[in-house]
Protein backbone atom coordinates (compact mmCIF):
# COMPACT_ATOMS: atom_id res chain seq x y z
CA UNK A 1 0.00 0.00 0.00
CA UNK A 2 1.00 2.93 -0.78
CA UNK A 3 0.29 6.45 1.02
CA UNK A 4 1.58 10.36 0.50
CA UNK A 5 1.68 12.32 3.47
CA UNK A 6 1.28 15.95 2.80
CA UNK A 7 2.78 17.90 4.97
CA UNK A 8 1.03 21.81 4.27
CA UNK A 9 2.31 25.33 5.03
CA UNK A 10 -1.10 27.32 7.08
CA UNK A 11 0.22 31.09 6.38
CA UNK A 12 -1.43 34.41 7.47
CA UNK A 13 -0.48 35.72 4.05
CA UNK A 14 -2.51 33.07 2.13
CA UNK A 15 -6.34 33.10 1.90
CA UNK A 16 -8.05 29.72 2.82
CA UNK A 17 -9.95 29.40 -0.29
CA UNK A 18 -6.44 29.92 -2.41
CA UNK A 19 -4.70 27.11 0.04
CA UNK A 20 -7.98 24.77 -0.60
CA UNK A 21 -7.39 25.01 -3.94
CA UNK A 22 -3.81 24.75 -3.71
CA UNK A 23 -3.88 21.45 -1.25
CA UNK A 24 -7.04 20.22 -4.27
CA UNK A 25 -4.20 20.31 -7.01
CA UNK A 26 -1.84 18.55 -4.64
CA UNK A 27 -3.96 15.95 -3.97
CA UNK A 28 -5.13 15.41 -7.18
CA UNK A 29 -0.98 14.78 -8.40
CA UNK A 30 -0.63 11.66 -5.88
CA UNK A 31 -2.84 9.38 -7.87
CA UNK A 32 0.29 6.72 -7.56
CA UNK A 33 -1.00 6.81 -4.28
CA UNK A 34 -3.73 4.35 -2.42
CA UNK A 35 -4.01 6.78 0.52
CA UNK A 36 -3.32 10.64 0.95
CA UNK A 37 -3.25 12.14 4.54
CA UNK A 38 -3.56 16.29 5.27
CA UNK A 39 -3.22 17.82 8.23
CA UNK A 40 -5.73 19.10 11.16
CA UNK A 41 -7.23 22.20 10.66
CA UNK A 42 -5.00 23.37 7.49
CA UNK A 43 -7.47 25.70 6.34
CA UNK A 44 -7.22 27.99 9.25
CA UNK A 45 -4.75 26.81 11.55
CA UNK A 46 -5.16 25.03 14.40
CA UNK A 47 -4.21 28.45 16.88
CA UNK A 48 -5.85 30.77 14.85
CA UNK A 49 -8.90 30.50 17.04
CA UNK A 50 -10.38 33.74 16.51
CA UNK A 51 -11.44 32.67 12.87
CA UNK A 52 -12.76 29.61 13.86
CA UNK A 53 -16.34 31.02 13.87
CA UNK A 54 -15.63 32.64 10.40
CA UNK A 55 -14.32 29.82 9.03
CA UNK A 56 -16.89 27.12 9.80
CA UNK A 57 -18.50 24.94 7.61
CA UNK A 58 -20.82 22.02 7.10
CA UNK A 59 -19.90 18.44 6.08
CA UNK A 60 -20.86 19.51 2.34
CA UNK A 61 -19.06 22.91 2.85
CA UNK A 62 -16.45 24.28 0.40
CA UNK A 63 -13.76 21.95 1.90
CA UNK A 64 -15.00 19.19 1.35
CA UNK A 65 -16.75 19.52 -1.98
CA UNK A 66 -12.82 20.12 -3.51
CA UNK A 67 -11.49 16.98 -1.34
CA UNK A 68 -14.41 15.16 -3.09
CA UNK A 69 -13.18 15.79 -6.24
CA UNK A 70 -9.59 15.48 -5.47
CA UNK A 71 -10.45 12.21 -3.95
CA UNK A 72 -12.56 10.45 -6.84
CA UNK A 73 -9.80 12.59 -9.94
CA UNK A 74 -6.67 10.70 -8.26
CA UNK A 75 -8.81 7.79 -6.84
CA UNK A 76 -7.36 7.81 -3.99
CA UNK A 77 -8.58 7.05 -0.32
CA UNK A 78 -8.28 10.51 1.25
CA UNK A 79 -8.16 11.67 4.73
CA UNK A 80 -8.52 15.47 4.44
CA UNK A 81 -7.03 16.62 7.41
CA UNK A 82 -9.79 18.55 10.00
CA UNK A 83 -12.24 21.53 9.54
CA UNK A 84 -14.00 23.20 11.96
CA UNK A 85 -17.42 22.15 11.46
CA UNK A 86 -20.34 24.12 12.47
CA UNK A 87 -23.03 21.60 13.81
CA UNK A 88 -26.90 21.41 13.66
CA UNK A 89 -26.96 23.85 16.01
CA UNK A 90 -24.49 26.03 15.70
CA UNK A 91 -21.92 24.12 17.85
CA UNK A 92 -18.22 23.73 16.33
CA UNK A 93 -16.30 20.57 16.28
CA UNK A 94 -12.92 19.64 15.02
CA UNK A 95 -14.17 17.03 12.42
CA UNK A 96 -11.71 14.72 10.14
CA UNK A 97 -13.03 13.95 7.00
CA UNK A 98 -12.79 10.47 5.07
CA UNK A 99 -13.37 10.21 1.17
CA UNK A 100 -12.93 6.96 -0.50
CA UNK A 101 -11.70 6.76 -4.29
CA UNK A 102 -15.05 7.62 -5.63
CA UNK A 103 -15.03 10.91 -3.71
CA UNK A 104 -17.91 9.52 -1.04
CA UNK A 105 -17.80 10.72 2.57
CA UNK A 106 -17.01 7.34 4.17
CA UNK A 107 -16.53 8.43 7.60
CA UNK A 108 -16.09 11.37 9.95
CA UNK A 109 -14.42 11.28 13.32
CA UNK A 110 -14.77 14.31 15.71
CA UNK A 111 -12.13 15.11 17.78
CA UNK A 112 -12.45 13.80 21.41
CA UNK A 113 -9.63 15.38 23.22
CA UNK A 114 -9.70 19.35 22.75
CA UNK A 115 -6.36 21.00 23.64
CA UNK A 116 -6.16 24.43 25.50
CA UNK A 117 -7.63 23.39 28.76
CA UNK A 118 -9.81 26.89 29.84
CA UNK A 119 -8.67 28.30 26.80
CA UNK A 120 -8.55 28.16 22.67
CA UNK A 121 -9.91 24.67 21.15
CA UNK A 122 -11.54 23.55 24.68
CA UNK A 123 -14.04 26.58 25.24
CA UNK A 124 -14.95 27.02 21.27
CA UNK A 125 -15.29 23.41 20.17
CA UNK A 126 -17.74 20.83 21.42
CA UNK A 127 -15.98 17.38 22.25
CA UNK A 128 -16.52 14.35 20.14
CA UNK A 129 -18.21 11.29 22.19
CA UNK A 130 -16.80 8.26 20.04
CA UNK A 131 -13.82 6.70 19.13
CA UNK A 132 -13.87 5.94 14.94
CA UNK A 133 -12.53 3.07 12.74
CA UNK A 134 -12.73 2.41 9.16
CA UNK A 135 -12.02 -0.51 6.34
CA UNK A 136 -10.09 0.80 3.28
CA UNK A 137 -12.30 -1.27 1.24
CA UNK A 138 -10.32 -1.12 -1.92
CA UNK A 139 -13.56 0.11 -3.96
CA UNK A 140 -12.75 2.28 -6.72
CA UNK A 141 -14.98 0.74 -8.89
CA UNK A 142 -17.88 3.29 -9.29
CA UNK A 143 -17.33 6.36 -10.82
CA UNK A 144 -16.30 10.41 -9.63
CA UNK A 145 -18.85 11.34 -7.17
CA UNK A 146 -20.81 14.92 -7.54
CA UNK A 147 -19.87 15.70 -3.79
CA UNK A 148 -19.87 14.09 -0.32
CA UNK A 149 -23.30 12.39 0.21
CA UNK A 150 -22.43 9.51 2.39
CA UNK A 151 -22.80 11.20 5.70
CA UNK A 152 -26.22 13.74 6.40
CA UNK A 153 -25.25 17.06 6.75
CA UNK A 154 -26.61 17.17 10.54
CA UNK A 155 -23.20 15.29 11.65
CA UNK A 156 -20.75 12.90 11.36
CA UNK A 157 -21.61 8.86 10.57
CA UNK A 158 -19.38 7.36 13.57
CA UNK A 159 -17.49 4.27 12.76
CA UNK A 160 -17.50 1.23 15.55
CA UNK A 161 -17.83 2.52 19.37
CA UNK A 162 -15.45 0.72 21.03
CA UNK A 163 -16.16 2.26 24.81
CA UNK A 164 -16.78 4.91 27.05
CA UNK A 165 -15.39 8.63 25.99
CA UNK A 166 -11.65 9.15 27.62
CA UNK A 167 -12.19 11.10 31.05
CA UNK A 168 -10.45 14.78 31.21
CA UNK A 169 -7.52 15.74 29.19
CA UNK A 170 -4.23 16.10 31.03
CA UNK A 171 -1.44 17.72 29.45
CA UNK A 172 1.44 20.58 29.10
CA UNK A 173 0.07 23.88 28.73
CA UNK A 174 -0.06 25.72 25.51
CA UNK A 175 1.95 28.66 25.32
CA UNK A 176 3.40 30.95 21.94
CA UNK A 177 5.98 29.09 20.83
CA UNK A 178 9.04 31.24 19.77
CA UNK A 179 11.52 31.27 16.49
CA UNK A 180 11.68 32.00 13.08
CA UNK A 181 9.00 31.71 10.95
CA UNK A 182 9.20 29.35 8.35
CA UNK A 183 9.91 30.90 4.60
CA UNK A 184 7.98 30.44 1.90
CA UNK A 185 6.71 26.62 0.99
CA UNK A 186 6.69 26.10 -2.80
CA UNK A 187 4.63 22.95 -2.24
CA UNK A 188 4.91 19.15 -1.47
CA UNK A 189 5.96 18.52 -5.46
CA UNK A 190 9.02 20.69 -4.75
CA UNK A 191 10.17 19.01 -1.27
CA UNK A 192 11.72 15.67 -0.50
CA UNK A 193 10.10 12.52 -0.64
CA UNK A 194 11.00 9.41 1.00
CA UNK A 195 11.47 6.15 -1.37
CA UNK A 196 9.36 3.15 -0.63
CA UNK A 197 10.14 1.30 3.02
CA UNK A 198 12.27 -1.46 3.41
CA UNK A 199 10.77 -4.49 2.83
CA UNK A 200 7.53 -3.05 1.59
CA UNK A 201 5.26 -4.30 -0.86
CA UNK A 202 2.93 -1.47 -2.48
CA UNK A 203 -0.26 -2.45 -3.29
CA UNK A 204 -4.06 -1.58 -3.14
CA UNK A 205 -5.62 -0.57 0.56
CA UNK A 206 -7.98 -3.52 0.67
CA UNK A 207 -9.51 -4.40 4.36
CA UNK A 208 -7.42 -2.59 6.38
CA UNK A 209 -8.30 -0.94 9.44
CA UNK A 210 -7.96 3.11 10.41
CA UNK A 211 -8.19 4.65 13.63
CA UNK A 212 -9.11 8.09 14.10
CA UNK A 213 -7.04 10.31 16.08
CA UNK A 214 -6.37 14.02 16.31
CA UNK A 215 -3.78 15.82 17.29
CA UNK A 216 -3.94 16.33 21.43
CA UNK A 217 -5.42 12.89 20.84
CA UNK A 218 -2.05 11.28 20.97
CA UNK A 219 -1.43 12.00 24.63
CA UNK A 220 -4.24 9.70 25.59
CA UNK A 221 -3.38 6.27 24.95
CA UNK A 222 -6.46 5.09 25.90
CA UNK A 223 -8.02 6.45 23.12
CA UNK A 224 -5.43 4.14 20.99
CA UNK A 225 -6.57 0.60 23.00
CA UNK A 226 -10.41 1.32 21.94
CA UNK A 227 -8.93 1.62 18.51
CA UNK A 228 -7.22 -1.48 18.78
CA UNK A 229 -9.71 -3.14 20.22
CA UNK A 230 -11.65 -1.99 17.35
CA UNK A 231 -9.34 -3.78 14.74
CA UNK A 232 -7.53 -0.56 13.77
CA UNK A 233 -4.02 -1.52 12.18
CA UNK A 234 -3.02 1.93 11.17
CA UNK A 235 -3.28 5.15 12.82
CA UNK A 236 -4.00 8.78 11.12
CA UNK A 237 -3.02 11.58 13.30
CA UNK A 238 -3.73 14.82 11.84
CA UNK A 239 -2.25 17.37 13.73
CA UNK A 240 -1.30 21.36 14.43
CA UNK A 241 1.53 20.61 16.55
CA UNK A 242 3.35 23.28 18.32
CA UNK A 243 7.24 23.50 17.38
CA UNK A 244 7.96 23.96 21.28
CA UNK A 245 6.80 20.56 21.75
CA UNK A 246 8.01 18.89 19.08
CA UNK A 247 10.08 16.44 20.62
CA UNK A 248 6.71 14.72 22.59
CA UNK A 249 5.14 14.56 18.73
CA UNK A 250 7.85 12.23 17.62
CA UNK A 251 8.30 10.55 21.20
CA UNK A 252 4.45 9.94 21.01
CA UNK A 253 3.92 8.68 17.35
CA UNK A 254 6.19 6.20 18.09
CA UNK A 255 4.90 5.21 21.01
CA UNK A 256 1.53 4.38 20.14
CA UNK A 257 2.74 2.25 17.09
CA UNK A 258 5.06 0.68 19.53
CA UNK A 259 2.44 -0.55 22.38
CA UNK A 260 -0.34 -0.91 19.56
CA UNK A 261 1.64 -2.60 17.29
CA UNK A 262 0.15 -0.99 14.54
CA UNK A 263 1.30 1.57 11.89
CA UNK A 264 1.20 5.93 12.88
CA UNK A 265 0.69 8.29 10.07
CA UNK A 266 1.08 11.59 11.77
CA UNK A 267 0.86 14.40 9.45
CA UNK A 268 1.88 17.96 10.61
CA UNK A 269 1.17 21.78 9.36
CA UNK A 270 4.02 23.66 8.55
CA UNK A 271 4.67 27.18 9.01
CA UNK A 272 3.62 29.74 11.46
CA UNK A 273 0.19 30.82 11.98
CA UNK A 274 -1.86 33.08 15.21
CA UNK A 275 2.42 33.44 16.24
CA UNK A 276 2.92 29.64 16.78
CA UNK A 277 5.72 28.27 14.89
CA UNK A 278 4.63 24.26 13.75
CA UNK A 279 6.65 21.46 14.43
CA UNK A 280 6.03 20.49 10.91
CA UNK A 281 8.33 16.76 11.17
CA UNK A 282 5.40 14.78 9.70
CA UNK A 283 6.51 11.21 10.46
CA UNK A 284 5.45 7.36 9.30
CA UNK A 285 6.07 4.88 12.11
CA UNK A 286 5.89 1.03 11.29
CA UNK A 287 4.66 -1.63 14.18
CA UNK A 288 8.15 -1.85 15.45
CA UNK A 289 8.23 1.58 16.31
CA UNK A 290 11.10 2.42 13.55
CA UNK A 291 10.86 5.46 11.77
CA UNK A 292 9.93 4.65 7.98
CA UNK A 293 10.03 8.60 6.95
CA UNK A 294 9.95 11.77 8.46
CA UNK A 295 9.64 15.72 6.93
CA UNK A 296 11.71 18.97 7.51
CA UNK A 297 9.86 21.99 9.37
CA UNK A 298 8.78 22.87 5.75
CA UNK A 299 5.89 21.78 3.41
CA UNK A 300 6.74 18.61 2.42
CA UNK A 301 5.40 15.35 0.74
CA UNK A 302 6.40 11.94 2.14
CA UNK A 303 5.66 8.88 0.07
CA UNK A 304 6.06 5.39 1.53
CA UNK A 305 4.96 1.96 1.23
CA UNK A 306 3.63 0.06 3.57
CA UNK A 307 3.10 -3.64 4.20
CA UNK A 308 -0.36 -4.32 5.80
CA UNK A 309 0.78 -7.94 6.60
CA UNK A 310 3.32 -6.75 8.79
CA UNK A 311 0.89 -5.73 11.52
CA UNK A 312 0.02 -9.32 11.39
CA UNK A 313 3.44 -10.91 11.35
CA UNK A 314 4.47 -8.13 14.12
CA UNK A 315 1.29 -9.49 16.61
CA UNK A 316 2.21 -12.59 15.70
CA UNK A 317 5.73 -12.34 16.55
CA UNK A 318 5.64 -11.06 19.59
CA UNK A 319 1.94 -11.22 21.38
CA UNK A 320 2.30 -8.66 23.84
CA UNK A 321 -0.94 -7.70 22.85
CA UNK A 322 -2.62 -10.95 23.57
CA UNK A 323 -1.43 -10.52 27.74
CA UNK A 324 -3.26 -7.36 28.66
CA UNK A 325 -4.83 -7.81 31.99
CA UNK A 326 -6.10 -4.57 32.59
CA UNK A 327 -8.78 -2.25 30.73
CA UNK A 328 -9.48 -5.34 28.30
CA UNK A 329 -12.95 -5.61 26.60
CA UNK A 330 -13.67 -9.40 27.98
CA UNK A 331 -11.55 -11.84 29.56
CA UNK A 332 -9.41 -14.25 27.15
Amino acid sequence: MRASVLQIAVRPDEPADERRARVGDLVRRQDASDLVVLPELWTVGAFAFDAFHEHAESLDGPTAREMSAAAAQARVWLHAGSVVERGPAGELYNTSLLFGPDGRLRRTYRKIHRFGFDRGEATLLARGVETVTAVLDGDATTGPATGPTANPASGPTPGPTTGPTPGPATGSAPGPATGPTPGPATGPAAGSTAGPAAGSTAGPAVGLTVGFATCYDLRFPEQFRLLVDAGAELFLVPAGWPAARRAHWSLLARARAVESQAYVLACATAGTHAGVEQAGHSVVVDPWGEVVAEAGTDEETLVVDLDPALVAKTRAEFPALRDRVLGVPALR
